[in-house]
């Protein structure tokens, strides 16, 4: 029986997404490696029998163009967080076989910090770094590969180790970190090279499929365009001075200590049974009944860093969730975090959350004056504002919104601490919104609130801003 040679199914036989040109050819350019590196991982995915559940990373770049090519999962990641992305993807489907496809550009540079704490978690995914030493895509210019005479757009009398500093040699690097499984760079400058350079790629994805880890492979690839060079001179360059300055090899190798699907660890937490184990065992002790929200509440809860603003958030997010509903915590700073601005979006929900942002809340809390200035407007039609009148001094419209002033932060000081303000407008939204019973809250204060000293003055700080309105009201 004669073996048949055909392009792998793994990569699609025309390239529909292509809105221009021929739907038979790529868009790289006459000598470009990509091509070759697309056909070896394609390849792997066939024999490895793992396509249908592969998924392709491809963030900004040359490599933005994946999902042209690969008939498989594709997220399009922004520039340098393809293995943030890819760490997503694979803790929250574990079953998948995650592809971070990147160049030098992107991984080297912007994604430095996502490359390097991906690998020193051990994510079990596989990375597939393209180095050509360049940004071919947009322009030309000095990549951290780049090495030390090289011409860019960016260093036209070429790269100073004074000036620029010295290339970055990744596997190197990652190679001195205790969690990656296997390591290796590999070239394309000649047939033997790129024999190496397809086994090294189906090993990568093997270790990931057989759970054992982080995998790593760096692609010395040329760029003919932006060496500004013909492709056989490109090759050269690469056979003669590439390698040079990155030594082709393996750099690390222990996918023989790992224990098969040693990394199914991460599976854990999201499997439909093991999902609801993990969450029984996090149940606290209190055991209270869903309550049934009249409306939504789209909050926003604004202020100076260090009034609590966060914590406020974080209380009724958990005291809604605790009611059995739906919610989310999405905070917003300033750079001094204690004595700059600080904001939070919080959204209890009787339905699924599709962003966490809230742009037009229905629930405001102001407990400083830029606050109020900044998000009244914001808010819609008949909603309710709570207003520290202690601090602000502007008056919301009380016409278009249900308006409470309540002096939160001398209350507080009443109770014992103005660090308490923030429970005290707590309160107040709940006394006015009507929305959860005081005793509810207050029990669920008594399991979230750490720190038992604590409890008592917490407790005295809501009802105080409870019995305000209830009084006033």
């Amino acid at each position: 029986m004669s073996k048949v040679f055909e392009q792998p199914h793994s990569l699609y036989s025309e390239f529909e997404r292509k809105t221009a040109g021929s739907k038979k050819t790529t868009h790289y350019c006459p000598g470009c490696g990509h091509g070759n590196v697309h056909k070896m991982i394609a390849e792997a995915l066939d024999d490895l029998e793992i396509a249908e559940r592969s998924v392709f990373v491809s963030p900004v770049g040359c490599s933005v163009f994946g999902y042209y090519y690969f008939n498989s999962g594709n997220f399009q990641s922004a520039h340098g967080r393809a293995a943030a992305v890819a760490t997503g993807v694979k803790r929250a489907n574990p079953d998948s076989v995650v592809i971070s496809y990147q160049g030098d550009g992107d991984l080297a540079a912007i994604g430095t910090a996502e490359t390097i704490h991906a690998a020193n978690r051990g994510e079990n995914i596989t990375v597939i770094f393209i180095n050509n030493a360049i940004y071919g895509m947009t322009g030309g210019q000095m990549a951290p590969t780049t090495m030390i005479g090289q011409r860019s757009t960016t260093t036209p009398r070429g790269r100073s180790e004074v000036d620029h500093g010295n290339p970055v040699r990744v596997c190197e690097m990652l190679a001195t970190l205790p969690a990656p499984t296997y390591i290796e760079r590999v070239g394309l400058g000649n047939s033997k090279q790129i024999m190496k350079a397809r086994k090294a790629i189906r090993k990568a994805l093997k270790i990931q499929k057989e759970g054992r880890g982080y995998s790593f492979v760096e692609i010395l690839a040329p760029c003919p365009t932006g060496w500004k060079m013909d492709p056989p001179q490109a090759r050269d360059h690469l056979l003669d001075t590439m390698e040079e300055i990155f030594p082709l090899g393996v750099y690390k190798d222990i996918s023989d200590e790992r224990e098969e699907h040693s990394w199914d660890r991460l599976s854990s937490p999201f499997e439909v049974e093991k999902r609801h184990e993990y969450l029984q065992a996090m149940k606290t002790p209190l055991d209270l009944e869903p309550i049934e929200l009249p409306t939504d509440l789209n909050c926003k809860f604004a202020g100076f860093g260090g009034q609590g603003i966060l914590t406020l958030g974080l209380f009724l997010a958990q005291v809604g969730m605790k009611a059995g509903h739906q919610v989310s915590w999405f905070p917003a700073y300033g750079p001094e975090m204690r004595g700059g601005t600080a904001n939070c979006s919080v959204n209890v929900s009787r339905e699924r959350i599709g962003a966490p942002t809230v742009e037009h809340p229905n629930v405001l809390v102001a407990m400083n004056q830029p606050s109020l200035e900044m998000f009244e407007k914001d808010i819609v039609d008949g909603g309710w504002i709570f207003v520290d009148s202690g601090i602000c001094t502007g008056e919301p419209d009380r016409e278009r919104l249900k308006v409470t002033m309540i002096p939160a932060a001398e209350i507080a000081d009443k109770v014992g601490t103005p660090k308490v303000a923030n429970v005290v407008m707590l309160g107040a939204l709940c006394a006015a919104t009507e929305m959860f019973p005081a005793d509810y809250v207050k029990d669920t204060l008594k399991v979230i609130v750490k720190r038992q000293e604590l409890v008592d003055m917490n407790l005295k700080a809501f009802d105080a801003g409870w019995e305000f309105v209830r009084k006033d009201g």
